[in-house]
């Protein structure tokens, strides 16, 4: 027996002493597998979604807290970072407009870059900060304390509870949200404006209505949809299937913020050229 076990440690070692030769390689094929492995179980999580959210029972009082939750609690810091960007955004430009004596056009040239771009992607960076976040610390947490398992033991559906609400509620407040802010970052440009100069409210959103068009609107109205699905959807992937252990949850929140950020950049890239193809 003693013999035995010594050769079975004896060839453990000298598997262990050959690893390192290989080492590359190994690294290299479980990267691009844990990169498969994960976009299948997301696709798979996706397609659950979908199937869950048309079959009854709905839960309509989880969604419209969770809606207050993420919406509402998310007004104040969206207002702050909104009308901060429109006052920089509009101090920054002034100098370089009043060399080319384009100076009036400030209004028309601030009021596009927020609309179109500057106010979609800044408001989804900070919700996927704020919101992905505690939506993947909140049900990594709920998953180590083992309530996910308690609520399947009591017959109620986790996923549709905890995952389908929070999902549609991202997906339906972040358009508010950013439409919010739009409207605040064009007050801090109006505020930037009448600090080295006297323009009436009138003649400044005057300005920047007539000169905006449908085209405008309307894709940056569009894409602020696919940000809050893609943010609500990763964080509860990342907090739903997150490894148990205190570890876990930090592991989650951050998780969920880096791949919903990044999925915003994404999607703004794709949704730009469709536009831009559109247009054309």
């Amino acid at each position: 027996m003693e013999k035995i076990i010594l050769e079975h440690f004896q060839n453990r070692k000298q598997a262990e002493e050959t690893v390192p030769k290989n080492i590359p390689e190994v690294i290299s094929n479980t990267v691009v597998d844990k990169f498969f492995l994960e976009v299948y179980s997301l696709t798979i999580f996706t397609a659950r979604f979908f199937k869950e959210v048309v079959k009854p029972p709905y839960e309509f009082n989880e969604l419209a807290k969770q809606s207050f939750l993420i919406g509402y609690k998310s007004l104040s810091l969206v207002a702050i970072t909104s009308f901060i960007i429109g006052l920089v955004l509009t101090v920054q430009s002034r100098p370089t407009l009043a060399k080319f004596g384009a100076e009036s056009l400030l209004p028309v040239m601030v009021a596009i870059s927020i609309i179109r771009e500057i106010g979609p992607v800044i408001t989804a960076l900070i919700f996927a900060g704020k919101v992905g976040s505690g939506i993947g610390a909140e049900l990594a947490s709920m998953n180590v304390t083992e309530q996910i398992d308690a609520m399947q033991v009591s017959h109620t559906n986790p996923f549709k509870y905890l995952v389908v609400t929070r999902v549609l509620s991202a997906t339906l407040m972040l358009p508010i949200l950013v439409a919010f802010s739009d409207a605040v970052g064009l007050f801090g440009s109006y505020v930037a404006v009448n600090l080295k100069g006297n323009v009436t409210s009138y003649l400044f959103f005057s300005q920047i209505f007539q000169s905006l068009e449908f085209k405008d609107l309307f894709p940056a109205f569009i894409k602020t949809f696919f940000f809050g699905f893609a943010i609500g959807l990763i964080g509860c992937y990342k907090g739903y299937n997150s490894n148990k252990g205190t570890e876990g949850v930090g592991k989650a929140a951050n998780s969920a913020v880096v791949f919903a950020s990044l999925m915003v950049f994404i999607i703004d890239m794709i949704a730009v050229q469709i536009t831009s193809l559109m247009q054309n």
